[in-house]
């Protein structure tokens, strides 16, 4: 048996549903349901990821078990767990939708570490009370880009969910990729996820919507005491209710700030989709930047509002907090002090938001009128935002725009009346480095600190998925194994780093997708 411990405090402490298993139903006094995966027939290891199974105490052995296998498979459950899934509601495309909760996704349990605890949870596996009418399963399409990204993400330097595991399932999973009516037979998946906590801003609004009031109070109060300790201090539970959502406001502005300086775009940021903790949770139909376009959104549900698209992130994210804000004012009373956090939260995003683009530039003091010129000369044209900064990161001289070539999508754009507007940009842009004491040395390495090199490409987690499904992992390992040092060149490694081939454009998983998964 695999060498973890469980210490479950979110079933222990907490009002769970009376009733076990899947069948759907409407929960009230409760923040969780009891419900057992669904075995598999035929599972399979395709990846595991080394990073957190050593953070979780579990050696390569221990991965290659068959109890790894059966247990992360859903087909086998350990002394200690406790199998549950979790009821929230929220705010889908600004809409109220109610009750939705862990449609396929099954908490384990929570496994004690030496500092703090992690809870592992199977996405993909199976019905529960919140599947609706859907079947709780999962595809490998969506399984590996989750998996992918999410440790991609963590090695990034960026907060997120953890992934431990891909498992394909060896039985077919009945989706409609795009909505169009064409349902086909995929491989079906299970992803193990990690995080200290899967509590989103919808567990709060739907205890607040069900006018659970008590049960909010026990709830804010024990995810204070399990996930923002050094806030348990505050006696009064007003002024400690007020400091945590302070807090929840400066860490989701610094996320945002790290999805706008990768181009990471979430795709569907529902509150139900936001977690409590500042992390990037839930990777659907995610997408990576790759001609620079702040309008461009990845999730074909939300192409004629574009209400997910890159540029609006931010704003998106503090009207998720505003929704966190209405949930928990019973407990608070006066809205004052919440919209002052708020308010705080366009202050922090904004000081933190220059003082990024300047270290992408490798400047010390931010510029902002520096970064307006960039941005708008970067969407003149097709341009590759990933490699355009580790090109900049090169160039010591002003006529060096020939370097700047592999970023552009037509690198015949380097001429005329667009080349000359580049050009006054690097002479004013190389003078205020010089007037910083940035060298290019120093200003080489801190661009290279902050523009990672290889990211999750759409189009690259597209050609591992195709490999995947033909049995054909090599892809996806030798990706996984550059994902885990983004920031430095790699032997061997240039079509990863290469910006998106022209037969990827419109192909389905390497522009848009959808939330069938």
């Amino acid at each position: 048996m695999l060498p973890l411990a469980f210490n479950n405090q979110f079933t222990a402490c907490l009002p769970g549903d009376a009733e076990t298993g899947p069948r759907r139903r409407l929960v009230k006094d409760a923040l969780f349901s009891r419900v057992q995966p669904t075995p598999v027939r035929a599972p399979k290891l395709l990846h595991a990821s080394r990073a957190l199974a050593q953070t979780l105490g579990l050696s390569e052995a221990d991965c290659q078990s068959e109890d790894f296998l059966q247990i992360f498979a859903g087909n086998q459950v350990m002394p200690g767990m406790d199998p549950h899934a979790g009821c929230y509601g929220g705010h889908q495309f600004g809409n109220w939708a109610g009750q939705l909760g862990d449609g396929r996704a099954i908490n384990l349990g929570e496994v004690e570490l030496s500092q703090g605890h992690l809870m592992l949870q199977l996405k993909g596996a199976g019905e529960t009370p919140y599947s609706r009418t859907a079947d709780g399963l999962a595809v490998l399409r969506s399984s590996l880009r989750e998996y992918v990204c999410s440790e991609a993400m963590f090695h990034l330097g960026i907060p997120t969910t953890r992934a431990l595991s891909l498992i394909v399932t060896g039985e077919a999973v009945v989706r409609d990729m795009l909505y169009d009516g064409n349902a086909a037979p995929e491989p079906g998946a299970v992803v193990c996820r990690a995080s200290s906590s899967f509590v989103r801003f919808g567990h709060f609004q739907m205890l607040a919507a069900r006018g659970e009031e008590h049960l909010l109070g026990q709830f804010t109060d024990f995810i204070i005491r399990t996930e923002f300790p050094a806030l348990t201090s505050i006696a009064d539970q007003r002024e400690r209710t007020l400091a945590w959502f302070s807090e929840v406001c400066d860490r989701t502005a610094k996320l945002m700030v790290h999805w706008m300086r990768v181009g990471f775009v979430h795709g569907v940021m529902n509150t139900d989709n936001m977690s409590i903790l500042g992390e990037t949770i839930d990777y659907g139909p995610y997408g990576w930047l790759e001609n620079f376009d702040p309008a461009w959104t990845p999730n074909t549900t939300d192409a004629g509002q574009r209400r997910y698209r890159y540029g609006q992130q931010p704003a998106v994210a503090q009207w998720n907090l505003m929704q966190l804000a209405n949930a928990i004012l019973p407990l608070v009373q006066d809205p004052k002090p919440l919209e002052d956090a708020l308010s705080h939260f366009v202050t922090v995003y904004e000081q933190q938001w220059q003082q990024m683009m300047a270290s992408k530039l490798g400047l010390l003091v931010p510029r902002p009128e520096l970064v307006e010129r960039l941005l708008k000369l970067m969407a003149e044209t097709e341009t590759d935002m990933t490699i355009l900064y580790r090109k900049l990161a090169d160039i010591d001289q002003p006529h060096e725009l020939a370097a700047l070539g592999p970023a552009l999508y037509q690198p015949e754009a380097l001429e005329g009346e667009f080349a000359e507007g580049v050009s006054k940009w690097l002479r004013d842009y190389l003078s205020e480095a010089e007037h910083q004491g940035q060298g290019a040395s120093q200003r080489k390495q801190l661009m290279n600190r902050n523009n990672p090199l290889y990211v999750p490409r759409n189009y690259l987690a597209q050609l591992a998925i195709d490999d995947a499904e033909q049995g054909d992992c090599s892809r996806l390992q030798r990706w996984m194994q550059l994902l885990q040092s983004p920031y430095e060149e790699q032997e061997d490694a240039e079509e990863f780093a290469a910006k998106r081939p022209e037969w990827a454009r419109h192909r389905a998983g390497c522009s848009m997708l959808s939330c069938s998964s």
